[in-house]
């Protein structure tokens, strides 16, 4: 960057720095308040995304950096506007994804106790504060730069999460003399000679190794690759973990912790390796893992190392580091050993597979759909819904890391379609497909047509099982009185039409099949209707 400083306002200083840290696409909505940030955006390089609603704005940020690697941009104006975006940063922050969230705050000189101002939240700050890793508010237009920096520094350093960064509304037309802040050259955590020593030992000795593999690994697919080749290891991930090794790879077992063939394959593990997952409950679903043997964990995260399940060894580093380290420290196996684990690892997918095909039985012939539309390179989206946790989970195959965006953590609904039109731009040329309930899609359906206004090919598949299904299994289940799930359901293929998509109603699997192609080749989204009954 130039050492020169050049007068600015503060929507000029908050555009030029974003620039500098490589954004190309900021996703948000104009209001009275971030006038002036959008005034610079016209005279930028950024394209700026217009979605329906903050939410969406946020999640679409989200799927375009789940989907790219690379940090997500959300622009919103003061108080109701931020506040929409909350559930998406907060989602992020649970999934570990960065996402920046920039708004304008109150006035610098602000009456403490509050005055009526147009969009006046008590305290803005501190309610994002509550769920992004950091909430800062700048005090001066010569700071733009340089919180947009640290912020940048937040995401990519260490453990990704999402950033909200406060600008007072004023400063965003004041001008200042401002330089622009390069970007900060963050230092890759490097492993533990001791700890990563003491990882080879156990993993040497071990004859049943296990590699669980979450969100974190997703930059270290190559090395994960070659360590389980090396080990003879199976490799079972997370739903955020899955496709950090190929599901066609012969030591690949599956995305889903919960199934009882992973159960097994951990009590009968001498050594399990867990890559950058927490092992939390929101995968396991049924309790803890109880592992045969010693535990390793490598994790950039140190809290995230113990979190769940104390281990025999941490490793606090970057996985990447971490594993291309202990691969200079293990040999590889000979032929009949390896052999062996190929047929451990048959074994086990088997029985994941099994759990699987039982769990999702409802939705095999609409998961089948999706994968013959999506292909080695395709992108899927999906929401908070049972033909995605259920179905598509273990069921649709994943042939690369970030390929399969699902709100597991806070499990939020209507994320599917929003995070997929960020995922779409992300990666223009793969074929992206969104998966809905029709309950879920309510909640977001407005971004259809943000999805119809950039001429999205995006199929949004929605199925249709007449309400909250999960809640209504669950009232059930307790012996409850079943009310309050039921939703009648609109006409959604009219509704998709209303809003510049194209819409068609799919009686079952086969005619799902059928309309995918010519969706994922015309010049718009497709919402494609099926009743559950079809799904099979």
């Amino acid at each position: 960057m130039s050492n020169v400083s050049e007068k600015m306002t503060g929507g000029q200083a908050l555009v030029a720095a974003l620039e500098a840290h490589g954004t190309t696409t900021v996703f948000g909505i104009p209001g009275t308040h971030n006038l002036p940030v959008y005034s610079a955006l016209a005279h930028s390089g950024i394209r700026h995304v217009l979605t329906r609603h903050e939410q969406g704005a946020g999640f679409a940020a989200d799927g375009w950096a789940r989907a790219g690697g690379s940090p997500g941009v959300c622009l919103t104006t003061t108080g109701p506007a931020v506040l929409n975006a909350a559930t998406a940063v907060a989602q992020a922050y649970s999934d570990s994804v960065p996402v920046l969230l920039v708004s304008p705050g109150m006035p610098l000189r602000h009456p403490a106790a509050g005055n009526g101002f147009l969009h006046e939240v008590k305290d803005q700050r501190a309610a994002l504060a509550a769920v992004v890793a950091r909430s800062d508010r700048v005090t001066s237009v010569e700071e733009i730069p340089l919180a947009v920096a640290h912020a940048f520094a937040t995401m990519t350093g260490g453990r990704p999460r999402p950033v909200h960064l406060e600008i007072p509304l004023d400063l965003l037309d004041e001008t200042a003399p401002v330089r622009i802040a390069a970007p900060l050259a963050m230092p890759v955590s490097l492993p533990d000679p001791a700890a990563l020593a003491a990882a080879a030992r156990l993993l040497t000795q071990a004859q049943r190794p296990l590699i669980v593999a979450g969100g974190g690994a997703a930059g270290a697919a190559a090395e994960l690759r070659q360590l389980a080749e090396r080990l003879g290891a199976p490799v079972v991930t997370t739903a955020n973990g899955k496709g950090v090794l190929p599901d066609a790879h012969p030591l690949a077992i599956g995305a889903g912790l919960h199934h009882a063939a992973v159960r097994a394959l951990a009590a009968g593990s001498d050594v399990i390796l867990a890559v950058g997952t927490e092992l939390a409950p929101a995968d396991l679903w049924y309790g803890p893992l109880e592992p045969g043997g010693p535990l390793i964990r490598i994790d950039v995260d140190a809290k995230a190392t113990t979190a769940n399940a104390v281990p025999d060894v941490a490793v606090v580093a970057d996985a990447a580091a971490a594993l291309s380290v202990l691969l200079g420290q293990l040999r590889p196996l000979p032929p009949g050993p390896a052999r062996a684990a190929t047929e451990r690892a048959a074994t086990a997918r088997a029985g994941l597979q099994a759990d699987a095909r039982t769990e999702g039985n409802r939705w095999l012939g609409l998961t089948a759909a999706l994968a013959g539309a999506l292909g080695p390179e395709g992108v899927f989206a999906g929401d908070s819904t049972m033909a995605c946790y259920y179905g598509a989970l273990s069921n649709l195959p994943a042939h690369r890391p970030r390929s399969f965006l699902y709100p597991t953590g806070l499990g939020t609904l209507g994320y599917g379609l929003p995070a997929a039109i960020g995922a779409k731009l992300a990666r223009p040329d793969a074929p992206v497909v969104a998966l809905h309930g029709d309950g879920g899609l309510m909640f977001t359906v407005a971004e259809l047509a943000a999805a119809a206004a950039l001429r999205l090919p995006l199929p949004v598949v929605v199925v249709d099982n007449g309400g909250y299904g999960e809640i209504r299994a669950e009232m059930a289940d307790r012996d409850d009185p079943v009310h309050a799930v039921e939703l009648p359901a609109p006409d959604f293929v009219t509704l998709a039409r209303s809003l510049g998509c194209h819409g068609v109603r799919a009686a079952d699997a086969a005619a799902v099949a059928a309309a995918l192609p010519a969706a994922l080749a015309t010049d718009r989204p497709t919402l494609i209707h099926v009743p559950e009954s079809g799904a099979h």
